[in-house]
């Protein structure tokens, strides 16, 4: 009787399930690690605790980081950068005295641009959310990812 967890690729290739429960536990391992990196740059610091993008889908990101969120649109609106989410987003980050606020890869950054210029903050991009780069690019794994947009979020609260 295998210890191994079942899953779908080790349903297919019952000779190396144990390889694909390693290999899983290894990412889990390396994601939980960069999520302790966000973590650990907002505790005891005096970086602002908020993190404010152009589109609503950095929400598990925000919360399991223990970071307030603000966003202009959600994710894959129809409505993006309406006069009423760039003024509730302007009070937001006035309120909340936010250094810097983000935009994804694949969104135009206009509606943000005009949240940067009203309050002062430094517009930061690209985060990417659900795309990645080129082999040679800045995120060519999702890991990469992950880390990629970590960095940048702890370098624009941390200003």
């Amino acid at each position: 009787m295998s210890t191994t967890p079942s899953s779908p690729l080790s349903e297919l290739d019952p000779a190396h399930a144990a390889d694909f429960h390693a290999n899983g536990e290894h990412y889990k391992d390396q994601l939980d690690g960069v999520m302790q990196e966000l973590k650990d740059a907002f505790q005891d610091s005096d970086a602002v605790a908020a993190l404010v993008t152009c589109e609503g889908a950095f929400s598990y990101l925000a919360r399991d980081a223990g970071l307030k969120e603000a966003f202009l649109w959600p994710v894959n609106s129809d409505a993006e950068g309406t006069p009423r989410q760039i003024k509730d987003t302007i009070a937001f980050v006035q309120q909340n005295q936010v250094p810097a606020v983000f935009c994804e890869s694949t969104v135009n950054p206009g509606a943000m641009e005009q949240v940067a210029a009203a309050t002062g903050a430094e517009l930061v991009t690209p985060l990417y959310v659900d795309s990645l780069s080129g082999p040679d690019g800045p995120v060519p794994s999702h890991l990469d990812l992950i880390r990629h947009d970590i960095a940048l979020i702890k370098e624009g609260l941390a200003s």
